[in-house]
């Protein structure tokens, strides 16, 4: 179980993410019309896992803002923005904001990406919701980089994500 705070206050996750050089584990998460995607859909494109409690928190949005405006420049790279948000939230709050170079996903149906990645608040007043981290993958799907933010409300650390992608 991995120890993060909420304003100071101790909360846990499921567990650690994955190793660095590990296989991602598999995931299937519902996109903002409702299909699935797999992780297996992005073979070949590098992934930027920017994950978080909810978009509609401030230091979520910021999270959705920054990586959309990173994203642009970067090659092979796709962001994928997680919550377990409802599609309908996230496909409102990209329309609102003009957010165009990230995929939102939801982990609503099931929840097993946050169980998969250990993601998942265990106790305090967010739990069940993922905890904010950012896992960089390359093509094949093994891990470049994981942040797990030790404070919740906190941004997570984009210049190291997006310099692990440089680095691989």
């Amino acid at each position: 179980m991995a120890t993060v705070t909420l304003k100071g206050n101790e909360i846990h996750t499921l567990g650690n993410l994955p190793e660095k050089k590990s296989k991602a584990p598999d995931f299937e998460l519902t996109k903002n019309d409702l299909s699935t995607v797999k992780l297996s859909d992005y073979k070949g494109s590098r992934l930027v896992l920017n994950i978080f409690p909810s978009v509609d928190t401030g230091t979520c949005a910021q999270s959705v803002r920054q990586f959309n405006q990173e994203a642009a420049e970067l090659e092979n790279t796709i962001v994928l923005c997680i919550s377990k948000d409802l599609p309908f939230a996230q496909a409102r709050f990209c329309g609102a904001e003009g957010i165009e170079n990230v995929e939102m996903l939801s982990d609503f149906r099931d929840g097993n990406f946050g169980k998969a990645y250990n993601l998942d608040f265990t106790d305090g007043p967010l739990a069940p919701l993922h905890s904010r981290a950012v896992v960089v993958l390359d093509e094949n799907g093994s891990v470049l980089y994981t942040e797990q933010v030790s404070e919740i409300v906190d941004e997570p650390n984009y210049k190291a994500a997006l310099e692990a992608l440089m680095d691989s």
